[in-house]
Order: C-alpha cells, then sequence, then structure tokens
C-alpha cells in the first residue's frame, strides 16, 4: 500500500490537487504569450531560452518547439530568443496576440547562453562571479542521472557517500558534512535546494529526480545568497512548472537487472488564470548482491514519486505556484560486504580471524567484487519523504519580492547488519526516525539604482526530529566472542549477551533564523563590487534517554560489569543558543565582454552540533562535555576567471582555499555505545585546488563539454583523534595533523559529448540520430576519518554512452549503457561494529545497459 497519503496535510492538499488535474486541457485562452519556435526548415527547437528584454521573465520551449510566457510590463515588448547553433532572434509585440506566434530561428553554430537564478535573479551564468555547474533537464534524464549519486558524475567537483540514505554524506569539494556515518546533530555545510525550498535531510539525495528542469551547483560558502547557511555550495534545484500550453510526456526504460522505470508529466491550463502540472516516476530493479543464507538478490531498487504542481497568475505581476510532492523506497537494500580484513594491536585472540574460527565460521568469499554476503538480519531502508510549499513572487518596482513557505517530513525505518556476517553478532541495529520541518522565507531582488543591486532577505527553519519510537541496538548469542576483551571465562557464560541491546529515545527541536543580502554595487562599466552580510541564529535542544534490556538477568557485579563493557544506559539533556555575524566581499573586473574575472573573501560560520549517536566513555563515565561541540569558523578565499575564447566556447577557471576552525567531524571508535562514532572538534582543517571547466560547440552536430577539478584536503591540526582501524588496541588517541581528509580525489575529472546527424525521418518522424559518451575519473581517496593504510579505494574511471534516435515531437528510442567497461570499484569502506579488523565495502553498481522509449506530446 502507498501508505504516504495517510499524512493528513499532504492527503488534503492532493485531493484538491489531483481533481483539477483531471481538467487539464479542457480550457484554453490566457493573458500570457504563447508560441513555437522553430529552425529555417520549419523544424521545433528544443531548450530555446525567450526572454522578456528588460525584466525577469523568461520561458524555455519544450520538445516541440512550444513555450508559452507571462509578462510583467505593459506593451509593446520585445521577445529575445537564444538557442545553441542559432543566431540570437529579437521580435517585438506591441499588443497581445490572438494566436500563438511563430519564431524561426537561423542557424550560426555558436555557442548561447542558458539562463540561471543562482542569485534569485535570471542572468547568464558567465555573467555571475560565482563558480558554478549547470545541467540541463535533458541531459539529467539521457544521462540516467535520476538522483544525486548518479549527477556527481557529471560535476567531478561533488562528492556523495551513501551506505543507506540516512547515512548519507554530500559534500563539495570535500567539505560539507561528516563522512563515513551521520550524525543528525549537525547541520550539513551543502545547502539542498528545490524550486527555493530547502530540504534539510541528506535522505532526499538518494530519491529519484521528477520532471528536473536544471540543476544548478553552486560552489564556495553562499550564506549571503540562500536562506538556510551553506557553508560549502549549494544545489539549486529547478522543476518545470505548470504551463498553459497542453503537453504531455511518457517514457519507459528496460534495462538488465531487471531494470525498469517509468515517468509521465501533464500540464496545460485548468482556466484562463491557472495551469497545472502532475509528475510520476516509478524506479525498479533486481538486486546486485547474492545471500546465500535466504537465497535472494538484495540491495534492489523500488521507488516511487509523484509531484503535483498549480500555478496561479492573477495579474500579469503575481505568480503563485502550490506545490505537493511524496516519495517512497522500499528497497530489499543496502547491504555491504566484506571487503577485507586488517590485523590491529589487539592481542591475537581478539583479531578478527581469530573470533570467526573459535566460532567455526568462514566467510563466504573473501572477494567484494563476488557480490555474495550471507547476512542474518534483514536489510531495510523504508525511506519516505514529502511536503507542500507555496511560492508567491510579485513584481515590485525594477525586482521580485518572493514569499517561500514550506513543511516537509521524513519517515526512516531501517534494519541493518552491522556485523557484515552471518554470525549472530549484532542481531539488531535500527533507528527508526520522525523529521518534521517548516521554513519560510521572504526576500526581495533586483535594482535599486541604476548603480545598485543585489537582494535581501529573512528565513526561518523550524526542526522536529525524534526517534520513532526508540532506536534499537541488539547483540546475538555470538557476541560475547566480538566483544570479549580478557580471557576470563565468564564471557562463556550461556546466555550472557544474547537478546542485550540498547532502546534509545531522543528529540532534537532546532530553530534556525537569518537576515541576509547581498549588493552590487556597479562603479564602473568594468568593475563590480559585491559585498554581502548574514546574521544568523540558531537554538538547539536535546533529550536523550538510553535503557539497557535483555541479556543473562543476573546479580552477579561480575557479570554485570561485562554486560556494561558492552551497553550501558546514558542520559542527558543539553540546550544551545549561539548567534553571529558572517559575510563575504567580491570585487570583479570584466576587461572584455568575454572575459569575466573575481576574487571573493568570506567568513563562516556552521551552526553548533550535538551528539545524537551517544557519547564515549572515559574510566567507565560518559563524557557529558562531548554533548555538545563547538561550530565551525570557515574563511574562505576565491579567485576565478570566466571566458569565451570565441562564439562557440567558454572556458572557465577557479582557484580556491579554504581554512576551518574547529572542524565537525564523526570519530570512529570501538565502543558499540556510540553505534561506532560521536562528534568531535579537529583544531584545523584546510582545504585548496583549482577547478577547469569547459564547453566547446564545435558545430551544430558536435559538441563537448567537461571538468577537471584538483582538490588538496588536509587536517592542519588533530592532536586528539582516534586511531585507525589497525592501530585499535594501541593508543587510544592519535595526532594525525597532516594527514588527509577522507572522501577527497587530488583528481577528479568529466569529459563529455555529442554528435547528432542532420534531421532525418525514421518511423514516418522526424528527428535526429545521435552518440553521446561521459566519462568520470576520480583519483584514489582516503575512506577511513583517521588515515588508514588499509581503508584507501583506488581511483577509477566510469564509461557511460547512449545512442538513438530523437524527435522533434513525437517517439524517441534510445539504447544505453552505464559503466560501459564494467569496472569494479567501492565507494566507500566502512569499519565492522566494535573496530575488530574487518571491513565492508559499498559497492559501485556493475555494468547497465537498456532501452528507453519517450514520447511527447
Amino acid at each position: 500500500m502507498f501508505d504516504l497519503f495517510t499524512y493528513v496535510g499532504m492527503k488534503k492538499v492532493l485531493f484538491i490537487i489531483f481533481p483539477l488535474m483531471l481538467q487539464l486541457g479542457q480550457a484554453f485562452g490566457q493573458e500570457v504569450i504563447s508560441g513555437e519556435i522553430r529552425d529555417s526548415e520549419g523544424d521545433p527547437v528544443v531548450g530555446a531560452t525567450i526572454l522578456v528584454r528588460g525584466t525577469s521573465d523568461f520561458a524555455l520551449s519544450d520538445y516541440s518547439g512550444k513555450f508559452a510566457i507571462a509578462v510583467s510590463q505593459d506593451f509593446p515588448i520585445t521577445l529575445q530568443v537564444n538557442s545553441v547553433g542559432f543566431d540570437q532572434h529579437e521580435t517585438s509585440i506591441h499588443t497581445w496576440p490572438s494566436s500563438p506566434i511563430q519564431i524561426n530561428l537561423e542557424l550560426d553554430d555558436l555557442l548561447s547562453e542558458i539562463v540561471i537564478t543562482a542569485r534569485r535573479r535570471k542572468e547568464e551564468p558567465q555573467n555571475v562571479p560565482i563558480p558554478i555547474s549547470v545541467i540541463g533537464g535533458a541531459l539529467v534524464e539521457e544521462a540516467g542521472a535520476f538522483n544525486v549519486n548518479r549527477l556527481k558524475e557529471l560535476v567531478p567537483s561533488v562528492q556523495l557517500y551513501s551506505s543507506n540514505p540516512r547515512n548519507t554524506t554530500l559534500n563539495i569539494r570535500g567539505l560539507g558534512s561528516t563522512f563515513g556515518l551521520t550524525n543528525d546533530g549537525i547541520d550539513p555545510g551543502v545547502g539542498f535546494y528545490v524550486d527555493g525550498v530547502y530540504f534539510a535531510r541528506p535522505a532526499v539525495t538518494t530519491l529519484d529526480f521528477i520532471d528536473i528542469e536544471q540543476i544548478e551547483v553552486l560552489r564556495g560558502p553562499q550564506g549571503t545568497l540562500f536562506g538556510k547557511n551553506t557553508t560549502s555550495g549549494a544545489f539549486s534545484i529547478t522543476t518545470r512548472k505548470p504551463s498553459f500550453t497542453r503537453g504531455a510526456s511518457f517514457e519507459t526504460s528496460f534495462g538488465n537487472y531487471g531494470f525498469i522505470q517509468a515517468k509521465s508529466s501533464f500540464t496545460g491550463p485548468i482556466t484562463n488564470k491557472l495551469a497545472g502540472r502532475f509528475s510520476f516516476s516509478g524506479t525498479q530493479r533486481d538486486g546486485l548482491i547474492y545471500n546465500v543464507r535466504t537465497d535472494k538478490n538484495v540491495n534492489d531498487l523500488n521507488n516511487l514519486g509523484l509531484r503535483s504542481q498549480l500555478l496561479y497568475n492573477p495579474t500579469d505581476k503575481v505568480e503563485i505556484l502550490l506545490a505537493g510532492d511524496v516519495s517512497r523506497q522500499r528497497p530489499d537494500g543496502y547491504a555491504q560486504v566484506v571487503a577485507g580484513v586488517v590485523p590491529t594491536l589487539r592481542p591475537e585472540y581478539l583479531q578478527f580471524n581469530s573470533i570467526i574460527s573459535d566460532l567455526d565460521y568462514s566467510l563466504p568469499t573473501r572477494n567484494a567484487f563476488d557480490r555474495i554476503i550471507d547476512h542474518d538480519t534483514p536489510w531495510r531502508s523504508n525511506n519516505d519523504l514529502g511536503g507542500i510549499s507555496l511560492n508567491i513572487d510579485v513584481e515590485v518596482g525594477s525586482g521580485t519580492l518572493t514569499s517561500t513557505t514550506a513543511w516537509r517530513y521524513w519517515n526512516w525505518d531501517p534494519s541493518n547488519d552491522r556485523d557484515f556476517t552471518g554470525l549472530r553478532g549484532l542481531s539488531l541495529s535500527q533507528a527508526p526516525s520522525r523529521h518534521d520541518q517548516y521554513s519560510h522565507e521572504i526576500r526581495y531582488a533586483g535594482s535599486f539604482s541604476s548603480k545598485l543591486s543585489g537582494l535581501i532577505g529573512v528565513f526561518a527553519l523550524g526542526q522536529d526530529l525524534a526517534s520513532s519510537p526508540y532506536h534499537t541496538e541488539e547483540a546475538g548469542s555470538d557476541q560475547w566472542r566480538f566483544s570479549q576483551n580478557s580471557d576470563s571465562p565468564l564471557w562463556q557464560t550461556p546466555g550472557l549477551l544474547d537478546g542485550y541491546g540498547t532502546r534509545t529515545r531522543s528529540r532534537l527541536e532546532s530553530l534556525s533564523g537569518a537576515i541576509f543580502g547581498q549588493l552590487d554595487w556597479e562603479i564602473n562599466e568594468k568593475i563590480h563590487l559585491l559585498p554581502g552580510l548574514r546574521f544568523n541564529y540558531d537554538h538547539k535542544s536535546v533529550d536523550f534517554n538510553r535503557e539497557v534490556y535483555g541479556g543473562l538477568q543476573t546479580d552477579d557485579p561480575s557479570l554485570i560489569a561485562l554486560k556494561n563493557a558492552v551497553y550501558n544506559a546514558q542520559e542527558f539533556s543539553t540546550e544551545v543558543d549561539e548567534s553571529n555575524l558572517s559575510g563575504q566581499l567580491t570585487l570583479t573586473f570584466k576587461p572584455t565582454e568575454s572575459v569575466n574575472t573575481f576574487a571573493t573573501y568570506s567568513l563562516n560560520f556552521k551552526p553548533v552540533g550535538v551528539n545524537l549517536g551517544g557519547l564515549p566513555r572515559t574510566g567507565g563515565e560518559n563524557m557529558l562535555e562531548l554533548a555538545r561541540i563547538k561550530q565551525e569558523l570557515v574563511n574562505h578565499y576565491e579567485i576565478g576567471v570566466k571566458t569565451k575564447p570565441n562564439s562557440r566556447s567558454t572556458l572557465n577557471v577557479a582557484v580556491h582555499r579554504t581554512h576551518i576552525q574547529d572542524y565537525q567531524t564523526l570519530v570512529q571508535t570501538q565502543d558499540l555505545s556510540v553505534n561506532r562514532g560521536y562528534l568531535a572538534n579537529g583544531e584545523e582543517v584546510r582545504v585548496q585546488g583549482a577547478e577547469v571547466d569547459y564547453n566547446i560547440s564545435v558545430s551544430r552536430q558536435f559538441s563537448v563539454y567537461g571538468a577537471i577539478a584538483y582538490t588538496d584536503g588536509i587536517y592542519v591540526r588533530f592532536t586528539n583523534a582516534p586511531p585507525p582501524l589497525e592501530e585499535v588496541g594501541g593508543e587510544t588517541f592519535k595526532d594525525i595533523s597532516g594527514g588527509q581528509l577522507p572522501g577527497i580525489s587530488k583528481w577528479a575529472g568529466s569529459f563529455g559529448g555529442e554528435l547528432t546527424s542532420k534531421e532525418l525521418k525514421f518511423l514516418d518522424q522526424k528527428g535526429k540520430v545521435f552518440l553521446a559518451v561521459e566519462n568520470f575519473y576520480r583519483s584514489s581517496f582516503s575512506s577511513s576519518p583517521s588515515p588508514s593504510r588499509y581503508l584507501n579505494i583506488d581511483g577509477y574511471t566510469l564509461v557511460n554512452a547512449r545512442a538513438g534516435f530523437r524527435a522533434t515531437d513525437g517517439l524517441s528510442v534510445f539504447v544505453w549503457s552505464r559503466n560501459l567497461l564494467n569496472a569494479d570499484y567501492f565507494e566507500q569502506l566502512l569499519p565492522g561494529a566494535g573496530s575488530l579488523g574487518h571491513y565492508a565495502g559499498v559497492l559501485g553498481d556493475p555494468r547497465t545497459f537498456g532501452v528507453t522509449l519517450r514520447h511527447v506530446f
């Protein structure tokens, strides 16, 4: 059952939206300008940008070349049309046209600009003094990049690691969130926005994209542009809005491993001022790992997503967008395979191989890429997200006043086999949670005078995250051998740890508020100064209560001490209030129309953190001083140049350096009571690097693009870090100053190109044959918060390709393959619970291939 509709708030809105969507196409005529963009041969031009000159009103042509645009100024107006490979076209309109207008573009083979909204206004990316990667919806769909994990192959400065949706790390330039495991008590450093709405949970990055128009990835701190503080960058996703021109698209893909994906979208007018869009996405795939114990494949895909929107234009200066979405994942998935065994500094009887030998057990395979496991605890990753948002845009003077209000929820119901074996070690590891967020942002963006423009805004975000009803960690009958830390025969007491575990009830309530703004002062035609400020307030309140249960019921103090050495009760509460003032200063110099240079300094803070995974112990006592960790202080420097070497290409270069004091990191420990890791502050880290992005339109039939990123991240000073896995059993802490930060490849790059034919006919349809290839490479990187000799992932290269027929209007067919060369690679390595020497791997997908059918009306 698709039980998400039981949520009352969502249910009410969807019951309003769905009947309205049934009326799509029944009404015609509206106070918008609609038309078609065609080339000199009369064929539709897809993705052309139509801009009302002198305003921020714009639209994009769809697969049939059609567009609809509401204008915000009186007639006469001038429409400016740009599209790659065509001359810029301008047409003047003096009155409301009585029928759709026809615009024909002339072939020019030049590289034209797209429109972005990174600074909350419509601009060409080459004019924006921010390193930005822009991925159009068509590329997202055709490249199979239906979630962020796949999108990272197109943007090499992005890193995403996910051992399950909750434990997802989204970083830009190696910074953003803790590596390895997620601790709910800290804020991410990468902002994730969909149509202006901030998504607080990292689990959203694992869900399928629905009806994407464009994705903008902003690199570096953006706290003066976005409501929620973003110390590392931002993902800004724009979905396709409802259109006053009727349209529909259907897409189905079939591939190996039982892959099936279906997408559909319907849009059109409901009244002369109201339009709607309804979109659906569903993905299924068989599992890629075989469990010999249960005789079935695991790590499958089972995703559903729905999105509905209503667009209301009461006047030509007001736009109101109501949107609701639900997404549901039900995979038998996210199992990790044992990837290796490391000798530790513990005594021989505490080595992993000795432990499993004493238990008369052997791993089903020692080669992770056999993709075989024998886990006895089911893997469950039930993941539900959804919400409602209301966005109001009002044209005021020479700018736009925007109000965005949203409520979102996240339900998480997991089950994990944390010992990664078929033994009854850790028999239960479940952390079901419920999260609600409420956000509101009001901002004004526009021109204040002929020399001064910018934006100013206020933002508020409330969050409530609670266990649902509690988190469970429970030992099995074999755990005594894993936890044994002496040769005492009491460890072998029958039933000592069998069914012994913890139940944790926790709740985090937080409130974030901000006033932010950025100005753009035109000193002269070539020089601009952009100062920005942000005042931020954060309040967090935590209640944490962990109780122990089960195991052998005894009054023997020696046996009780052994049980407490494995799990112990914890209880604490903490409350923090903090505010800070941050900002940035950017200077731009544009010596010519084809060269734009900029230099930026920014000072940012990541809010104070609280530990929600349990506290470590010393001398048998909980370290209550770690209930709260300090905020990060981020100093960032960047210089860049954006160029147009010629009319067919762009070449952009950026050099960056970031220093962070009191770096918030997750440190791993053998203590089971902290669920494999706890939050701490490293004294100082430094990340620096350089990036190159380029696009070349060789001709209308051939284009290439690519990006190269060099990133070097180190702990400048971290003197009290836990040791790496191979040094467990030695010193309790280690000075890892000078060591590499986890998750950062020094080199990463992507390269792609597309070759298309001239227009021809196929199945009695006009269109083009195309061949496209994408290549993604990243060098080796550390997969351990404390640098390890063993937990390093080798570099790898992925090649993706597709070829087929793309119709201008009608049926398109193409075949595709991901990981065409069938490379074996790890995405992440994770030490096993208890740090006994074995570690698990998150495997990258093997070669997949299939066919996609798309029909656009």
